[in-house]
């Protein structure tokens, strides 16, 4: 008999069971039903899809109205979701609804810490768009685009591109100030494995800013300071007659060649190099520094070999000129232009450091080239010439021996008849 009763309580506790996981289905249906039509219809009737386009969540009111029905969804499920384990429980399956319980229970805790970075993002969002703003407008105030015109030269038409400069900017700042925001934001969750390595880089970007902007400044004074210094040299140059120079340069483009302004470049480029240079010192970055050091090292070999090239080509040219005016010979004149360009672009490898072994063998192979050429080209197109000379120079020897020992034989007789 009581064996009888306790078959019969345990009968009636699962049909009991069943009943509440049935009654709790029908309670979840139609709590997620109701939701997810009051939702979806509440929100239609309020003209919140006009908003999110408003407010630029979506592009247009239709894709608002499919933006509500999926919240509306995404509510109905969750409730079932949130049912689950009671259903899952009461129908005795109690292995299925306790990781789903123990999920819930890691969602219900995690879900303040995201409602809090949300928050806080959306404040840093609000916030760096009033700072944009602000910096926007008063880029316009102060007519920045007039400045970045003189820094970067005039535009043909300044209006298509007005405000380009200002909104650059504004955005540099937005990120700039939201950057902070999302750090916080992220150590709100307290996800390490994710937000760690993330907010040590935006630290490290935050970090980096006060050095960028002393580089950017750095790079700026040098612009300036360059262009300056070019300009004062270049007209400097002009007045003392550099130009004339290329008067001497045996080419037809040479005459409307500008060497002053060359000059002057060459200067500003150097002065702009130094502020790089030091720029890149002020990154911290030990690449960067390693580059720039090495460039500064590299720039006295740079100017003594562009000098040499210089005077080779300018020197050439004119002893050139000199030797066909005054001895008329063109040949000659071409081949000394020749020769002193070669030299001075052997000698500019050579300053550089640019494969010394290979530019020396290649010289010493050049000179002896020609070296060979002109014993050939005398040796067969002079021959004739040459034993002529030979001639000459044999009958002066002979001429020469005679008078001196005339001489002698004359000194003789005096001191015999003495």
């Amino acid at each position: 008999m009581g064996n009888f009763l306790n078959q019969l309580g345990i009968f009636f506790r699962s049909i009991s069971g069943f009943l509440w996981g049935v009654a709790l289905i029908l309670i979840a249906w139609i709590l997620a039903t109701v939701l997810k039509n009051v939702i979806s219809k509440g929100l239609k009737k309020t003209r919140f899809p006009m908003k999110l386009a408003e407010w630029r969540v979506v592009t247009s009111p239709d894709e608002g109205v499919n933006f509500i029905d999926s919240i509306s969804k995404v509510i109905y499920y969750l409730v079932w979701v949130l049912f689950l384990p009671a259903i899952f429980n009461q129908f005795g399956m109690t292995s299925v609804g306790q990781p789903i319980s123990n999920m819930l229970d890691q969602i219900l805790v995690f879900l303040p810490k995201l409602f809090a970075a949300i928050l806080i993002i959306a404040i840093g969002v609000i916030v760096a768009r009033f700072v944009k703003n602000l910096v926007y407008n008063l880029a316009l105030t102060i007519n920045v685009e007039r400045w970045g015109r003189k820094v970067w030269g005039e535009d043909s038409n300044p209006e298509a591109h007005k405000g380009n400069l200002a909104q650059v900017l504004g955005n540099i700042v937005l990120v700039l100030v939201l950057i902070p925001f999302i750090v916080v934001g992220l150590e709100t969750l307290q996800i390490k494995s994710i937000t760690t390595p993330v907010v040590e880089v935006l630290n490290q970007i935050l970090a980096a800013v006060p050095r960028i902007f002393v580089a950017l400044i750095l790079l700026a004074i040098g612009y300036v300071l360059a262009k300056l210094v070019a300009n004062l040299l270049g007209r400097l140059l002009e007045n003392v007659g550099v130009n004339r120079l290329t008067n001497h340069l045996n080419h037809p483009k040479a005459k409307g060649f500008n060497l002053a302004k060359v000059i002057s470049q060459v200067v500003g480029g150097i002065i702009l190099l130094f502020f790089l240079v030091e720029a890149l010192n002020a990154l911290k970055f030990q690449v960067l520094q390693t580059i720039g050091a090495a460039i500064i090292v590299y720039i006295p070999n740079v100017l003594v070999a562009l000098i040499i090239l210089g005077l080779g080509f300018i020197g050439g040219s004119a002893l050139a000129k000199f030797i066909r005016e005054n001895f008329n010979s063109a040949a000659l004149g071409v081949v000394t232009q020749a020769t002193l360009s070669v030299l001075s672009a052997f000698m500019a490898l050579d300053q550089l450091k640019f494969a010394n072994r290979i530019v020396n063998i290649a010289f010493i192979l050049v000179l002896g080239a020609l070296a060979v050429a002109f014993a050939i080209s005398f040796g067969i197109g002079g021959r004739d010439f040459a034993s002529k000379q030979l001639s000459k120079l044999d009958k002066k020897m002979d001429e020469e021996s005679e008078k001196v020992s005339q001489a002698i034989e004359s000194k003789n007789q005096d001191n015999i008849n003495f």
